[in-house]
């Protein structure tokens, strides 16, 4: 292996060993809380753009498989870990995540402090950052000047209209940067889900005669989808909707609520919310670098339904009289636990019902 260097936008140098693909590379350098999962991380397409920290120590010990992909490549520009597992073992893998990221092309880093950069990210925020095969005099200034794109989710989005025919409700999922677990939690319900690509037209979607809609998650920030608004607004006024993530965020601001960017974010599997509506707390997984401003909500007709226990981050929202409802978190998990999967189901009896109501007009 040879000498890598991770340097920070603030003058921070942190000096590691090569895995991986030694491409240099300049995203914004997030950190990662959880223990496992990290092949559904690195493939998450909300991490599009970013560098990841994984804080637990050891990293690539089960190595990777064929069932654990969010997407078909690696999503996060590269990865920082404090050791690569050298020999990892599980029944299901297939080959390691170091020969796995050779084959991929994607750049990473290991024998760093994580514990020490992690608590820099802290106390300073996420910040830009270059992994590089050497310092150069020029390489903090590369980096003030970098600017994140704003075309995240147009490259993370499906190009084409796809289907996952069953005789079961019919969603219209949007994508704008989809897991596939969420893809997985509704196809175990029987779900009908066609895909359309995030600068779709409601017109469009109206046309396929859905039952209900689904904003998925999605990277970057959600101002740059404001092209998203005026359909989510035309939607959700004709049919049931739920948002997840970046979905959650955009059905916000689709409202007149605002959004605001975190210090350093909630990324990782261990993320306690309290569920105000059923007085029930659950852990889950979450990837974000924005929320929705609680502030902003008195001048909009939605009420919050999730909060995270220890930041009070607005975590769900529901806009009143319509059914219609979002959450920051993963109710898919992947990785993660399951406690909130029972939003899934929540959706479908709220399509359930739109029916009846609408039977019952008729």
């Amino acid at each position: 292996m040879k000498k890598r260097y991770i340097v920070l936008e603030n003058g921070s140098v942190y000096e590691g060993e090569s895995f991986g693909s030694d491409a240099n590379v300049m995203a914004e350098l997030v950190f990662n809380t959880g223990m496992s999962g990290y092949q559904e991380s690195i493939t998450d397409l909300s991490y599009r753009g970013e560098m990841i920290v994984f804080t637990y120590p050891l990293i690539g010990n089960y190595g990777i498989n064929r069932d654990d992909f969010e997407s078909l490549r690696p999503a996060a520009s590269a990865i920082v870990v404090h050791e690569i597992a050298r020999r990892p073992s599980n029944w299901r893998q297939m080959m390691s995540l170091e020969k796995w990221a050779e084959r991929m092309n994607m750049p990473g880093i290991t024998g760093i402090d994580t514990r020490a950069l992690t608590r820099e990210l802290r106390a300073n925020g996420v910040m830009k950052a270059a992994l590089v095969n050497e310092v150069t005099d020029d390489i903090f200034s590369e980096i003030k000047k970098f600017v994140p794109s704003k075309k995240m989710v147009a490259d993370a989005t499906t190009k084409t209209q796809y289907q996952n025919p069953t005789d079961g409700v019919s969603i219209a999922l949007i994508d704008f940067g989809l897991k596939n677990s969420i893809l997985r939690s509704l196809a175990k319900r029987g779900v009908n889900v066609m895909v359309f690509p995030a600068d779709v037209d409601a017109e469009t979607i109206l046309a396929a005669n859905p039952d209900g809609i689904l904003l998925s998650n999605g990277p970057g920030n959600p101002q740059d989808v404001a092209y998203a608004i005026p359909t989510i607004q035309t939607l959700q006024e004709q049919l049931p909707l739920m948002g997840i993530c970046l979905g959650h965020q955009l059905f916000a601001i689709a409202n007149g609520a605002e959004t605001y960017k975190l210090k350093f974010g909630h990324r990782g599997f261990n993320h306690a919310v309290r569920n105000l509506s059923k007085e029930r707390l659950d852990f889950t997984s979450q990837n974000h670098g924005y929320a929705v401003n609680r502030d902003s909500l008195s001048k909009t007709e939605l009420v919050v339904t999730h909060e995270e226990i220890n930041d009070h981050t607005v975590e769900g929202i529901r806009l009143k009289n319509h059914h219609a409802f979002s959450v920051q978190f993963h109710p898919d998990a992947a990785p993660g636990p399951h406690d909130a999967e029972y939003l899934f189901d929540d959706f479908l009896n709220m399509i359930e019902n739109a029916k009846k109501e609408t039977t019952q007009n008729a």
